[in-house]
């Protein structure tokens, strides 16, 4: 691969372009090719099913038809009361009995099946040995006892079954227990007639030829793409052996019952499957109350064959696309090279150092694109000189002067340091406490390493700032603290708190001299936003005033000196200077969706609430 790799960056621009066509154009052409049958034959595959959907329902209608038919037979055969007398006597009919039972009772029944044509037999099997056998109704149920559905219909709760059979034998021309079938598959109705009632007096049987029940699996077939099949619960299969369809595949009943197990017990299914090497797709459905499954096979080789010529017509004609552009990329690349090699000249003196120079290739294309950008790219270079040159002499202009900054906060830090030890000898303790507090607050604005501290280090600082202030309102200010112990790692720009504590105190005790005033932080995190409020419980401020103090709070620059504004912030305390500072810091570093807001309520409380977002410095985003 690194061969290849090494031996591909040897070759032309032109090759590369011909052989990026090729993989770029011929890949997702032969991907398409192959989305686009699957995509038809899937279509093609689920309308075939439709249609097939509907041969079923027609073929279900027919046979709900023959079921009612049958059932509806049986029903009126039993509800006959001479019959059930005739079954269940207890004596021995005489002659004249006998002849009046046969002309009488024998041709309702006859009639009742020859008036539903369908009909192939209506017989009653009795189990009384004191009547006569009569043709073609009435038979002993010794004929049929040795039949595996005897004893199944006897032993169900229901006392009636479906049968499909595969021939149909003549109990009048059989012995009784030897079983002669005639060459003619069935469907046979079978119920128990219980005569009084659960008392077993015989069985009645309602059978229909196959070819009547099942008209279309029997039928002849309307094309040569699909084929009904009935399948029994025990796996027995029943179709026209004469329709071509599965003839044509070879295979064997067997063969076929195996390849139709996928359909499984459910009310409807459809899979796919191969027979003979063809592909076929099975639709079935299940026939209640009969226990069998319909399958109707459909085959898909036309389907399958049209897709795979509609797939190879595709990719042909995107082969023969990819040798037109091939052969016009060639052509084209002779004049595009010659503005690259200029371009890419130029790009060398600009690698050597030299950026004083003018790039001659203009126009529009990538080309003439790429060079415009290049120029914007060398005048850019250019400005970042000047800018590298400039702030590296401010650097070192600002480390002198941090440097200076150094000495004399040192020199204050030990003075002070020394007069608070005065005032301990001499037992001047609030002094001392206030020059410890003063020693903390110019510690904390002198030593300026970064723009971000910690909450807890701004709320120090304030808590410093608060001490000094008690001593000039003679403890009146309370400082009241609610923060969580996991927020007070919380990033926040340094000096975003004391403008605030500022105006609490200046404006909060204004109105009276014996006012006490209580001033409480608060700190909440929500959904990657911390939410920071100082609160007091002050003089407050009328609405007004506080829209108009938000309204200079969000100016995004300080309004001109003379302008209505101006004039407006000039007349009221403060201007709310301190706290528009602290917003625009706030937004410059944090970005426009966060900042500062005041709520106020004119004589009971300002509230001034800080959103920056919720980073603890010791574990990252929160």
């Amino acid at each position: 691969m690194r061969r290849l790799v090494e031996r591909q960056e040897q070759w032309s621009l032109q090759t590369r372009l011909i052989l990026a066509y090729v993989i770029i154009l011929l890949i997702p052409s032969v991907l398409i090719s192959l989305l686009l049958f699957r995509q038809f034959t899937g279509s093609a595959i689920d309308e075939m099913e439709k249609k097939n959907e509907n041969t079923l329902e027609i073929e279900r209608l027919n046979i709900d038809n023959n079921i009612e038919t049958m059932q509806r037979a049986a029903e009126l055969s039993q509800a006959d009361q001479d019959v059930l007398d005739y079954i269940s006597r207890t004596t021995e009919p005489d002659t004249a009995e006998l002849i009046d039972f046969s002309t009488r009772v024998v041709p309702v029944i006859n009639r009742l099946q020859y008036n539903n044509p369908n009909l192939l037999h209506i017989r009653i099997f009795f189990d009384n040995a004191l009547i006569n056998e009569m043709y073609p109704v009435f038979a002993e149920e010794g004929r049929v006892a040795s039949e595996p559905w005897f004893g199944r219909l006897t032993a169900s709760k229901e006392r009636k079954e479906w049968r499909l059979a595969p021939d149909d034998p003549d109990p009048f021309k059989m012995k009784i227990g030897e079983a002669t079938g005639v060459g003619q598959a069935k469907v046979a109705f079978l119920k128990e007639i219980e005569y009084p009632l659960g008392v077993h007096a015989g069985i009645l049987e309602v059978d229909m030829l196959m070819s009547s029940f099942f008209p279309k699996t029997f039928g002849s077939s309307e094309d040569d793409v699909s084929q009904l099949v009935i399948a029994d619960p025990q796996g027995h299969l029943f179709y026209n052996r004469q329709q071509k369809l599965l003839a044509s595949t070879g295979v064997t009943p067997e063969g076929l019952a195996n390849a139709l197990k996928p359909a499984g017990s459910e009310p409807s299914s459809s899979f796919r499957l191969t027979l003979g090497g063809k592909p076929f797709l099975a639709v079935s459905r299940t026939i209640e109350p009969l226990g069998a499954r319909m399958v109707n096979l459909v085959s898909l080789q036309n389907v399958l064959d049209s897709a795979r010529h509609t797939r190879d017509r595709i990719i042909a004609a995107n082969v023969i696309l990819i040798a037109i552009l091939g052969i016009a990329t060639y052509v084209l690349n002779s004049f595009i090279l010659k503005k690259l090699h200029i371009l890419a000249d130029s790009m060398k003196k600009a690698r050597k150092g030299d950026f004083g120079f003018d790039l001659t290739v203009r126009g529009g294309g990538e080309v003439g694109e790429l060079a415009h950008h290049f120029r914007k790219m060398l005048r850019k270079i250019n400005e970042l000189i000047a800018d590298a040159v400039n702030k590296k002499a401010a650097s070192k202009e600002t480390e002198l002067r941090s440097l200076k900054n150094q000495i004399d906060s040192h020199f204050l830090y030990n003075t002070l340091e020394n007069i608070k030890m005065m005032a301990e000898v001499e037992g001047q303790y609030p002094i001392s406490d206030a020059l410890t507090s003063l020693g903390g607050l110019m510690r904390y604005n002198l030593k300026w390493t970064s723009e971000y501290v910690r909450l807890r280090d701004e709320v120090a600082h304030i808590t410093n700032y608060i001490a000094i202030m008690n001593i000039r309102y003679e403890n009146k200010i309370r400082l009241a603290r609610d923060i969580p112990s996991s927020l007070l790692d919380q990033e926040l720009l340094k000096m975003s708190l004391q403008p605030i504590a500022e105006n609490a105190v200046k404006h909060g005790l204004r109105a009276s001299s014996t006012q006490e005033l209580t001033i409480r932080i608060e700190a909440e995190a929500r959904e990657g936003t911390l939410m920071l409020a100082v609160r007091d419980d002050g003089c407050g401020m009328p609405a007004e005033r506080v829209a108009q103090l938000n309204r200079s709070i969000a100016a995004e620059a300080p309004q001109p000196s003379g302008t209505a504004a101006s004039r407006e912030d000039a007349g009221q305390e403060g201007g709310g200077i301190g706290l528009r500072n602290v917003h625009q810091r706030i937004q410059l570093y944090y970005g426009k969706e966060y900042g500062l807001t005041v709520e106020s309520e004119e004589g009971a409380y300002t509230r001034v609430v800080i959103r920056i977002p919720y980073f603890i410095l010791t574990g990252g985003a929160g």
